[in-house]
């Protein structure tokens, strides 16, 4: 039988070569390089390295002075590291439904929250942008404009994602989070980002991301200089060399991956079209499919065991928050307080997607999806 994994990276001599030069131990650039060329690939003015996606949303809200009792909404359809790091302020998220057809916030259920949960420690909106496609983002900075908010993107599943043609990160948002860890629990290297315009934002970031330590400098090699400081309470995020040697080989093929993962998904479209039980993703906007996700009318949890057993590992984008015992418990939350999240998660699944995805490989994966729709009744 044979068996495709959900994720697996695509490494050529462009990684090889870059990790070699660390190992070398040459003067290091990698880092500074990595963030160089973010700034160039997002349009940015300032990127801030940290060693994963979550450290880079965290850092923002470290930069942003996020305290005790302040709130930021979120979608209920994120990653759990979008309210976590919320949570380590002391801070609470307030969840927003989702659109059913784009899995991203919904512009009309964030203004009826926005208009519930006004308050003078309402701080910004936190926008994850699911699969690849970006939410409606100009109805969004037009709702935190009137509202006066923050907008930060959760782009950990969106590098090179567009709206309306400009990048994430390119846009009017306050702060965009990154990462380029691929979708595994033991990446080979991780490594996330953040970028902003807000120049004070971006030296707040830097200082706190390494203790809040500030000396005479840093030698060439990073040793600390003989008399230091400390004028914040910081944390140990930066990037290794390591890591920033590999994002930026990463870095450098994302276009090529992204037409990769395109033409995967116009097969899936085509192989998948008219497949009894199978909705095939909605395009409503730029669509750079980081996930290809479907939807099961009958049994999805069943689907994705059968699949399994013939080969084909799957993915869950994801299950909502007010779902999970944490945030249920603590906020009291039911089952049904957000509906359309709510049955989207009963039927949704994530077929593999990654450029290292073979066509041939592909087309077995939409047999073999088709092979079990069609013992659905």
């Amino acid at each position: 039988m044979r068996e495709i994994p959900f994720y697996k990276p695509s490494i050529d001599a462009k990684e090889k070569q870059l990790v070699n030069e660390v190992l070398e131990l040459k003067k290091p650039k990698m880092v500074k390089s990595l963030e160089e060329k973010m700034r160039e690939f997002t349009g940015s003015s300032y990127a801030v390295s940290t060693y994963n996606g979550t450290a880079a949303m965290h850092l923002a809200m470290c930069a942003m002075d996020l305290k005790r009792g302040d709130r930021l909404l979120c979608s209920v359809n994120s990653f759990p590291s979008v309210a976590e790091v919320i949570r380590h302020f002391d801070a609470e998220p307030i969840f927003v439904d989702i659109d059913k057809d784009d899995f991203n916030i919904c512009p009309q259920a964030l203004e009826k929250t926005l208009k519930i949960h006004n308050h003078k420690k309402l701080k910004g909106i936190f926008v994850s942008h699911v699969a690849g496609q970006s939410a409606k983002m100009d109805e969004i900075y037009k709702l935190a404009k009137s509202y006066d908010i923050a907008v930060i993107d959760d782009a950990t599943e969106a590098l090179g994602a567009t709206f309306e043609g400009e990048k994430i990160g390119s846009l009017n948002s306050t702060i965009s989070c990154f990462r380029f860890s691929p979708q595994t629990r033991n990446p080979i290297a991780s490594g996330g980002i953040m970028v902003t315009e807000d120049e004070e934002l971006a030296k707040r970031a830097e200082l706190l991301r390494n203790h809040g330590i500030i000396s005479e400098g840093w030698d060439s090699f990073g040793n600390l200089g003989y008399v230091y400081d400390v004028v914040d309470i910081g944390v140990k995020y930066d990037m290794n060399e390591l890591g920033a040697a590999y994002s930026l080989a990463q870095l450098s093929k994302t276009d090529e991956f992204i037409k990769r993962r395109q033409e995967i998904a116009k097969i899936y479209d085509k192989e998948l079209d008219g497949c009894p039980h199978i909705s095939t993703p909605v395009k409503k906007r730029d669509h750079i499919y980081t996930q290809y996700i479907i939807k099961i009318d009958k049994n999805r949890d069943g689907f994705a065991r059968e699949l399994k057993d013939k080969g084909v590992f799957t993915g869950l984008h994801y299950v909502p928050l007010h779902l999970l015992s944490y945030y249920k418990q603590k906020y009291n939350l039911r089952v049904n307080d957000f509906p359309i999240a709510l049955q989207n998660y009963q039927q949704i699944l994530s077929l593999p997607i990654y450029s290292a995805l073979t066509n041939d490989e592909v087309h077995y994966i939409c047999k073999q999806v088709k092979e079990v729709a069609s013992t659905r009744v």
